[in-house]
């Protein structure tokens, strides 16, 4: 049985609070009484040894590879432990590796070598219909209806082919609405869409800013915007979970605007899929598209996916069609006579790449082995432990102006953020970077000034969040040294 924490008069096991979104009690308050019980203070390795001893989904972790810290290319071996596991906190760009990855593809390509072109329509995973072999594990993902998914293409691709179908400017509704530093590819498509129907990108993509001296988007402000410019947007195109920032977006009050204004919603879930809970379908979201590749953990380059709600089933058609539209049952009959499948199904184009649905089938069934909200749970004590060792150690002081700091660019609020945190440096970035990446730490750093770090609950530990403050001290501690000799030489 899990230990119980007291939180006033009411015990509370552990398990229970790691931690919907809607409960009142603060990831710190749990660390802190969950320490107090355990007679140690909520720094104290001991804490992350016992959060990881009663974490119900630890098991997880085994189902991935784990690079040994020695194997990493930036790696200094003088200042690391080579056969450790590195801390790999860099899941929001590309995901590690599922265990079963290997063992799927070699079942395909032994198919392959043994018997031709009837893998098509042989065995337990057949070409022709591998990704809807596992279109149950991500419509599950997303909350969406099975007929609603589609598994195809890239991210961007799905995006330029979802937009030539609800984009259709008129002379009085024809904007896009989409969030400040956009993921480039989405900032582009929608640029290029614009001047497909030969408008103005400056006066027809409307951008929204944070207020001045702010980071992230306040939702009163993205509400207010809708309101505003409403009646002359066309299509309203989000991220789930802003890539550079971390910021979770209110997805269903977002949706809910924009289509009492009359506007289409779509959302780039890129960040947000397998990473927080979605109901697309519940929530009325039109489009959406969104790669595999990050927490998804289907390899670079990895199948994406689509989604159309089923209200739009018989009104929305693609503009561009391919064989695989085509409906599965007169497919074959090379007739060329189009029966269209209805919704996302008629925007498919060809044959699924049974390669990349392998590598996502052994990522999807471990996700199958858990849900997303026991995941969740999980992941806002995860990261909660993150933001609280932070800033224990790394908060401005104001009395003592020579002591670095580290200052949280992501919202607090844990609706409001996935398990990424994106971090800024009172030292230059490209340095505590560069000393992190020495000691066998796995994150990423995003010009102009952000380190993007992302503890996922699928295969990262509490102990993982606690030896990489104790890695970013030495790196903070290495690149103030490198700033002070720096500054040294100049005065010479």
């Amino acid at each position: 049985m899990p230990v119980s924490t007291v939180l006033g008069r009411k015990t509370v096991k552990l398990n229970d609070l790691k931690m919907d979104p809607s409960s009142p009690v603060l990831p710190a308050t749990i660390l802190e009484q969950t320490a107090l019980r355990l007679g140690c203070s909520p720094t104290d390795e001991k804490l992350a040894v016992y959060l990881d001893e009663e974490d119900e989904l630890k098991n997880l972790r085994e189902c991935f590879c784990i690079p040994k810290v020695k194997d990493l290319p930036p790696t200094d071996l003088s200042l690391a432990n080579g056969e450790e596991s590195c801390v790999y906190f860099a899941g929001n760009s590309l995901g590690l590796q599922p265990r079963k990855v290997k063992t799927y593809l070699d079942e395909e390509l032994d198919k392959w070598a043994r018997t031709g072109v009837h893998g098509h329509f042989d065995g337990q995973r057949p070409w022709a219909l591998a990704d809807e072999c596992i279109l149950d594990l991500m419509a599950e993902l997303v909350g969406a209806q099975r007929h609603e998914v589609a598994l195809m293409n890239g991210l961007t691709v799905n995006l330029h082919l979802q937009m030539l179908s609800f984009f259709k400017p008129t002379p009085r509704r024809y904007k896009i609405l989409l969030e400040a530093r956009a993921f480039p590819s989405d900032h582009y498509a929608v640029e290029s869409q614009l001047q497909l129907h030969g408008l103005d990108v400056k006066k027809c993509m409307l951008v929204m800013q944070p207020r001045e001296g702010e980071e992230t988007l306040r939702i009163e402000d993205i509400l207010a915007v809708i309101e505003k410019e409403g009646d002359s947007i066309a299509v309203i195109l989000f991220s789930g979970v802003q890539y550079y920032t971390g910021q979770l977006f209110d997805i269903p009050r977002i949706t809910k605007a924009g289509q009492e204004k009359g506007c289409f919603v779509g959302f780039d879930l890129a960040h947000a899929v397998g990473n927080v809970e979605l109901h697309l379908h519940d929530w009325g979201v039109d489009f959406a598209c969104w790669c595999s590749y990050k927490y998804l953990n289907s390899g670079a380059g990895g199948l994406a996916g689509a989604y159309i709600h089923a209200k739009h089933s018989q009104s929305i058609k693609p503009a561009l069609i391919g064989w695989w539209g085509h409906d599965f049952k007169t497919r074959f009959l090379m007739e060329n006579k189009l029966q269209l499948s209805k919704g996302i199904n008629g925007f498919r184009l060809s044959n699924p790449p049974i390669l990349l649905v392998c590598a996502l089938q052994a990522s999807l069934e471990v996700f199958g082995q858990t849900t997303m909200k026991a995941l969740r749970r999980k992941s806002i004590l995860l990261t909660g432990y993150l933001e609280y060792l932070i800033k224990n150690y790394y908060n401005e002081d104001k009395t003592n102006p020579e002591k670095p700091f580290v200052k949280i660019i992501t919202p607090s609020q844990i609706e409001e953020r996935g398990c990424q945190l994106t971090l800024s440096f009172s030292l230059p970035i490209k340095s505590v970077f560069k000393e992190l990446e020495k000691r066998g730490v796995a994150c990423d750093m995003r010009e102009p000034n952000a380190l993007r770090v992302a503890p996922v609950p699928l295969y990262n530990s509490f102990h993982d969040v606690h030896r990489f403050i104790e890695i970013l001290g030495s790196a903070i501690t290495s690149s103030k040294q490198t700033a002070n000799n720096t500054a040294l030489s100049a005065s010479y």
